[in-house]
């Protein structure tokens, strides 16, 4: 079956996280990805490491399947030329330099749209292509502290604290897939196509979605709370006797139903418990009773008796864990890749199921530059003017 995305060509010139994050989505439904590095250091995550598999980064791995690699200096005059040629082939560039530096260099989206007047070019900066900070530069961890996302994450009565994994990079990844896809369906209807500009602040401030709604509504800044909820209760990490899990009681029907899991059913019927609201207000009595309870038996005993009542719940578990976990193995969410480098090359599965245009696993993540030359023939250069290319370091 062919992709969803079959027919269609990317450029990506963008490097770490966001960028190849999204290239790599569109690649799995099914379009051709070309990912262009520098011609003398390539994608910076290549170095990001250890872990290292037979000189490639687990980093690097991690974002860029279904591509194909090649080197090209676009500092060059002639670099240009091969990458205008390269765009007039395309369908979509996506790239993540600072705020007018392709502009600077001759290949922005004004100069492009004149050799591609369907051009669809997505520029992922960290503050936006506007604004008093749009020519700063913008990694995750800052944009984490600047969107307000640390000062909620974390302990009430600890300091601030990042998430696990680039969150910010990889919701602007997210984001800007829906607005390629959302590009794509306007060109269909009318030929034209457009500039994205899509800033890793702007994603994640929308990604705050119920929290910055709270303060909105009444103007109190959110603060701090753990592992708990900020309008549900219970709602958070619980101790079993071998270990911790998640309850999320989500309404009053639901409380009812765990407390006699519990042992505990006159809880529900009691007046400061009966409603969330309540539940809410007295947390401060309620949630003891529960960790109380919940210390007596391991979390997969709580786990089958809490699943057979309907109670949404989960242990924490390791990525070992989870990577064990009979559910996300059917679900095909790890997956094994050819590689010339890598024996068995396992990676995360994509979370698209489409049944009429299936998500494949075609290429492997390039090695560097692995695909130069055969892109720089398919543009109609010979043999000579590749050599030339090396010996001039075009290439």
């Amino acid at each position: 079956m062919k992709g969803a995305l079959e027919g269609i060509r990317i450029i990506d010139v963008s490097r770490v996280l966001a960028g190849p994050f999204c290239s790599m989505i569109l690649g799995d439904l099914g379009a051709e990805v070309i990912k262009v590095e520098h011609h003398e250091s390539g994608d910076e995550t290549r170095g990001w490491g250890p872990p290292f598999a037979e000189g490639e980064s687990a980093y690097y791995l991690c974002a860029n399947r279904n591509k194909e690699s090649m080197t090209l200096n676009l500092k060059s005059e002639q670099g240009k030329e091969i990458f205008r040629k390269l765009v007039s082939t395309g369908d979509i560039v996506v790239q993540n330099f600072k705020a007018g530096t392709l502009e600077k260099m001759g290949v922005g989206y004004e100069q492009l749209k004149e050799v591609n007047p369907h051009l669809i070019m997505a520029s992922i900066t960290g503050f936006g292509l506007t604004g008093p900070n749009k020519d700063l530069p913008g990694y995750d961890y800052i944009i984490q502290a600047m969107s307000g996302l640390m000062s909620i994450t974390g302990e009430s009565d600890g300091s601030p604290m990042k998430v696990g994994v680039a969150i910010a990079d990889v919701l602007t990844g997210l984001y800007t897939c829906i607005g390629i896809l959302s590009a794509l369906h306007h060109r269909n209807n009318t030929g034209e196509g457009q500039e994205i500009d899509i800033a890793l602040m702007d994603c994640q401030v929308a990604s705050l979605v119920n929290v910055a709604s709270n303060y909105l509504f009444n103007d109190i800044s959110p603060k701090r709370m753990g592992n708990q909820h900020p309008n549900i209760v219970p709602y958070q990490v619980f101790h079993a006797s071998d270990g911790e899990l998640v309850v999320a009681v989500g309404n009053d029907e639901q409380f009812k139903r765990f407390t006699t899991v519990l042992g505990r059913p006159e809880l529900a019927n009691h007046e400061p418990f009966m409603h969330n609201k309540d539940r809410l207000q007295n947390k401060e009595e309620l949630i003891p009773i529960i960790e109380a309870l919940l210390k007596s038996k391991t979390k997969n005993e709580w786990k089958t008796q809490l699943d057979i009542a309907g109670i949404p719940n989960g242990p924490i578990q390791t990525i070992a864990e989870m990577f064990e976990d009979p559910q996300i193995q059917a679900r095909e969410m790890l997956v094994e890749m050819e590689h010339p480098k890598v024996d068995n090359l396992r990676m995360t599965g994509s979370p698209l199921k489409l049944s009429k245009t299936p998500v494949t696993m075609r290429k492997h993540p390039p090695l560097y530059g692995e695909h130069t030359e055969s892109i720089l023939a398919e543009l109609g250069y010979n043999p000579e003017d590749i050599t030339k290319f090396k010996q001039n370091k075009i290439i």
